[in-house]
């Protein structure tokens, strides 16, 4: 079994796109979450599931074009910014190694990130192509931060 969790404000714009692609993804084989800002609070129901692999699915500020999609290394999350969460991802992923199998985080730039924005036609995009490559395995086209 896998796991699709989403992570983000949905008050802050292209923030939201993590959940906007959670709250979208329907596959066998799969379970989501939708945690918004806060993943750590979903560590217990991780560890019940036990998942093959986790993918993690936030805006990321890599300094790249808006919609960008890019699977960040855990060596490199910390020379990305993930605004909205009170504990670092790469804690929460280094909490998680022993739980889960594999752990995929899929950062998405964002181009506007203020408070009550829409999400943006560029990041609407790419979170419509995200759910695209999840929903048919391709997951590994995704280019490497």
């Amino acid at each position: 079994m896998n796991l699709l969790m989403g992570i983000g404000n949905e008050m802050r714009g292209d923030d939201g796109i993590g959940v906007y692609v959670a709250r979208n993804f329907k596959k066998e084989g799969w379970e989501v979450i939708v945690a918004g800002q806060v993943p750590e609070d979903f560590t217990s129901d991780i560890k019940k599931l036990h998942p093959d692999k986790l993918v993690l699915v936030d805006a990321a500020l890599m300094g790249l074009e808006p919609g960008a999609i890019r699977v960040v290394p855990v060596e490199k999350i910390r020379s990305v910014a993930f605004s909205t969460h009170g504990m670092p991802l790469s804690f929460f992923i280094s909490y998680l190694r022993e739980f889960v199998g594999e752990i995929v985080l899929i950062g998405i730039q964002p181009k506007i990130m203020e408070f009550g924005a829409s999400i943006s036609p560029e990041v609407m995009e790419a979170g419509e192509k995200l759910l695209r490559l999840l929903k048919s395995n391709a997951e590994k086209e995704i280019k490497i931060l």
